[in-house]
């Protein structure tokens, strides 16, 4: 997969100030304020950077946290996960594999089959609708 590399000028003028502060700085929305946390509309959720498919809608459950939870990625490899011992906490950063965009987090609290829950930011994700 190619990478996609711009500078941070190139990102702000893609991105809004939000989409850009979360994906590009690692920020994180407040929790029932992002536009996908209850949504339940059927398509594939795609990174907002890149546009690479990321979720599909099938995958989404409502994790009662705030933000848009999956329980998998469409391919594994589209996502990269990474250590992040922020806050005074061990948690595993998900990314997307294309352009590093932070997404959220992956937690081991999800619904089967997989157990997992991806727990990702609305700023980060774009749903095209099926």
């Amino acid at each position: 997969m190619d990478k996609v590399v711009k500078t941070d000028a190139e990102w702000r003028k893609q991105l809004s100030d939000e989409q850009f502060k979360v994906t590009r700085k690692h920020g994180t929305e407040r929790a029932f304020t992002g536009k996908y946390h209850d949504t339940k509309d059927p398509g594939m959720y795609e990174c907002i950077g890149c546009g690479l498919p990321l979720f599909d809608a099938s995958t989404k459950f409502d994790s009662g946290t705030g933000w848009p939870s999956f329980w998998q990625p469409v391919s594994k490899e589209n996502v990269t996960e990474k250590s992040d011992d922020s806050w005074f906490m061990k948690r595993t950063e998900v990314l997307c594999a294309r352009c590093d965009a932070h997404l959220g987090h992956v937690f081991d609290d999800g619904p089967k089959p997989t157990g997992l829950r991806y727990c990702m930011n609305s700023a980060a994700l774009n749903l095209k609708k099926a």
